[in-house]
Formats: C-alpha cells, structure tokens, sequence
C-alpha cells in the first residue's frame, strides 16, 4: 500500500512540473503574440473575436459530451470506451460545424453586426478538427502524461501565434485573430495524433456508449451552465455596448486569466486525475485540496492583489496607452483572485468524488447569479460589468463551502486559518505598493515605478511571511517539492502547528 501511494506521490508530482510547463509555455507564447497583436489591430476586432468564441465556446460544451472527464474519472477503462468516446465526438463535431456555418447570419443579425457572420463560420470549423483530438488529450491528461502534452499544446499555440502575427503585420486585421483559433487546433490535432500511441478502431458501442453518457450527462449540463456563468458578461457586453467596449473588457479579462493559468492551472490540470485516485479515501483527499490551496495561496494572494494594484502602469505598458479603457476593469477584476485561490480545486474535488450532478446545481446556481448580476450592472458600462463579476463570486462562495463540508468534511475554521497568514502578509504588501506609487508616482516614468513598485511588493510580502510564519524557508522548499520529480509531497509547515 505505501508503494502505491509513493508512486502516486511521484506520479503526480512529475505531472505538476509538465503541467506548469504547458501552462507557463502556452501562456508566454500566447502573451507575446497578444503584446504584438494589441498594438497592430484595434479593440473592434478584439470584441468581434471575443463575441464569436463565446458561441463557439457554447457550443465546444457538446463536443465530446463530458466523456473526456468521463475517461480520466474511471477506475477500469476498456478499449471500448476510447473507441466510442472518439467516434461520438468526430459525429458531434462534424454536426455542430455545419450548424455553426448555417447559424452563422442570423447570430450576426441578432447582434447587428454583418462582420460576424464570416467569422463564426470559419472558427466553426474548429469544432470538427478539435473533435479528432478530445480523446487524445483526456488519455494522456488520465495517464498523467502531461510531458506530452505539454509539449503538443506549446508547439501548436506557437504555430498559432506565429501565423497571427504574420496575417497581423501583412494588413488582415481582424482575420489574423481568427486564423489563430482554426491553426492552433488544426496543429494541436496534428501533433496530438503522432504523440499518442493510441489509434481509434472503427467500433462503436451502446453499451459503452451508455456507461461514458451516465457520467457524461451531468458534465455537459455543468459545462452548459458554466458557459453563461463564464461568458454571459462578454454576450451582454457585446449586444448593449458594441465590439469596441467587450475588446477594452476582454483585454483586461485576458490579462487576468494569464495569471489564473500560470498561477493554478499549473495544479488544476492535475487535480482531476490526482483526486479521482483518492475518491475511496475523504481524508486524503481533503488533505490533497487543503495542501492545493494552501500552496496556490501563497502565490496567488500578492499576485492577483498586485494585478490590481500595478493595473494603470501594466495595461500601457504592455498593450499601449490605446487600451487606457481596460485598466479600471483590471483593477476591478484582480479583487476576484483571494476566492479563485481558495476554491479553484473545489470542481475536481466534487467531480472526482463521484458527484457530477452537485457540480451541475453548483454551476447552475452561479450561472444564474451571474446572468442576473451582468444584466443589472451592464447598462452602467464595462467597470460595473467587473464589478458584478467580483461580487457574484464572494455571494456565492458559502455553496462551494458546504458541499466541500459535505464531501471531504473540510473544517471551514481550520481552512480560513491556514490561509490567514498569506492574508496579511498580502495587506502589507498592498500597503507598501501604494505607498510607493505615492511617494514615486510624480518622480519617476511608467515603466521604472512598475518595476520598483513590483520589487517593493514582492519584498514586503517576503518580509510579512517570514515574520508570521518563521518556517518559510520550509514552506517553499514544500513549494518547490511540488514540482520536483521524485520528491515528497509534503504538508506544508503551517498546518503541522
């Protein structure tokens, strides 16, 4: 039993470090092309870009019908299930492609724009060509084989990107963006298919097919509902206050997610298959989600705090003084990364204890919020709309916490306290950054005050754990533990008190 669990340990640990390559891989390639991209096309394109994928996202929902989680969730998977899962996705993809195409000019007359009709239909055709790869990605995301996979993602985002900037630089506007989307899954496919071992046979069955759908069923329906809870800001957006406002709201968006992904995703895109081989086991599980957020804390507290802080000197810098309407919904949407710290693991916890169905009310209990919150803060402009976005996270949040209670019998008390120390220490750190854009800000240029104000925050954060926690050195040697291969996984040093 200790071998298997050591080896498990190693396992998991080797996927966190290929994991943290793909995201910070994928997201320094997909930065750098949007730095250059941001300042040779203007926020119209953006927003009509941002307005086609939030369909195409809608639709992406029904693509492999959750048999992908479906895949890596299962104890005992059968060359049958693979077949199946492959053949249903490559129909539904083929299916939703042409329906993208035919839909295409009515979805453009909803939103009065002409422009988007040709859009959507040529992203469609990503439906159909990510299809052929679904099943490609979950076996190896199930077999913890991130080294490949990350290998495969990097390379085909830098395609991509390198075909955007291209079209960009060469006078294509708005279809360079568009060209980025259909060429990052046609090469993903591609190199997918010559990395995975795995080949379909020309097999489908029923009965497999009923056994992925029982799990499946209540995955799409969360992936529905969570659809409008992540992208019901940009459709409002885009309907009310046209393309040029959702590309100001969407580059700040972007900005917030490249620190989400290199931040957690680093750890989520292992949480799944990692928590799944604990589901018979509550107690290591909870303490697999505790030691997660506490480690996801200790970074991401300074740093989406930070975001919000450095927004005014990072838009400008990085995308132009063109994009001076982004800074304030950065600012705004920063304040959301205390609660994405703590409970970005809760839907692997939920979903690899064998509840898809709590996930689905969870989601669609959010979804809702959402859908409320944008539709009331929307006619007061893209500030509210971020606005709305933060405080629909924390009203929410007291349903994540019960059924994590319900589920792992976390102790919300000891939960708070483990993460007590990261707090304040971040308040410190707030409190130094602004007192140097106070004393600095009149004396100094945009880019040298960032720097320093970055360096003066990322200091006194250092200083405030060191002096609540005298075991730091410990802490982040855990930290570093967690993406070294062959290393323990360790309970951090705090929760021994």
């Amino acid at each position: 039993m200790k071998s298997t669990a050591t080896g498990l340990q190693n396992k998991v640990v080797k996927a966190i470090a290929w994991s943290a390559t793909q995201n910070w891989g994928r997201m320094i390639v997909q930065f750098l092309a949007l730095l250059v991209l941001s300042r040779l096309l203007n926020p119209a394109a953006f927003g009509l870009v941002a307005l086609a994928t939030a369909f195409t996202a809608f639709v992406k929902v029904f693509l492999d019908q959750g048999f992908g989680l479906a895949i890596i969730q299962r104890a005992e998977l059968e060359p049958e299930h693979l077949d199946t899962a492959f053949w249903t996705g490559v129909m539904t993809g083929a299916v939703t492609t042409g329906l993208g195409i035919a839909g295409a000019k009515f979805i453009a007359g909803f939103f009065d724009d002409p422009l988007l009709a040709p859009i959507l239909g040529w992203i469609s055709v990503s439906f159909v060509i990510s299809a052929l790869s679904n099943t490609q990605i979950s076996l190896l995301q199930r077999q913890l084989s991130f080294k490949s996979l990350a290998a495969s993602l990097i390379a085909a985002d830098f395609v991509g990107s390198v075909v955007a900037v291209i079209m960009a630089l060469t006078g294509f506007g708005v279809w360079s963006l568009v060209a980025q989307v259909v060429i990052n899954d046609l090469a993903a496919t591609i190199i997918l298919w010559r990395v995975c071992g795995w080949r379909p046979r020309f097999r489908f069955s029923p009965c497999h097919f009923k056994d992925l759908f029982s799990f499946g069923s209540s995955v799409v329906g969360a992936r529905m509902v969570n659809f409008f809870k992540r992208r019901s800001d940009d459709l409002l957006i885009g309907y009310f206050m046209g393309a040029t406002a959702l590309g100001y709201y969407s580059i700040a968006y972007q900005m917030l997610l490249v620190i989400t992904r290199l931040l957690l995703n680093v750890i989520n895109a292992v949480a799944l298959p990692a928590f799944s081989r604990l589901q018979h086991n509550p107690d290591e599980m909870r303490r697999a989600f505790s030691t997660a957020t506490s480690y996801a804390s200790l970074i991401a507290f300074p740093a989406f705090l930070g975001l919000s802080l450095m927004a005014s000197e990072l838009i400008p810098t990085f995308y132009g003084p063109q994009w001076a309407p982004s800074i304030p919904v950065l600012q705004i949407l920063g304040l959301s990364g205390i609660l994405q710290a703590l409970f970005f693991f809760n839907g692997p916890v939920i979903m690899a204890a064998g509840k898809p169905a709590w996930n689905f009310a969870l989601t669609a209990f959010q979804s809702v919020a959402s859908l409320i919150a944008f539709s009331i803060a929307v006619r007061w402009g893209i500030e509210a709309v971020a606005i709305a976005f933060v405080v629909r996270g924390y009203v929410t949040a007291p349903v994540s916490i019960w059924m994590l209670r319900r589920l792992i019998q976390l102790d919300l008390i000891d939960f708070m306290r483990e993460h007590i120390s990261q707090f304040i220490a971040s308040v410190v750190m707030v409190a130094a950054v602004l007192g140097i854009k106070y004393l600095l800000g009149d004396m100094m240029n945009m880019i040298a005050l960032m720097l320093i104000g970055i360096s003066g925050g990322m200091l006194a954060y250092g200083v405030g754990m060191v002096l609540l926690e005298p075991n730091l050195a410990r802490q982040l040697l855990g930290y570093v533990q967690l993406i070294s291969p062959g290393l323990k996984w360790p309970v951090p040093a705090w929760k021994k008190v």
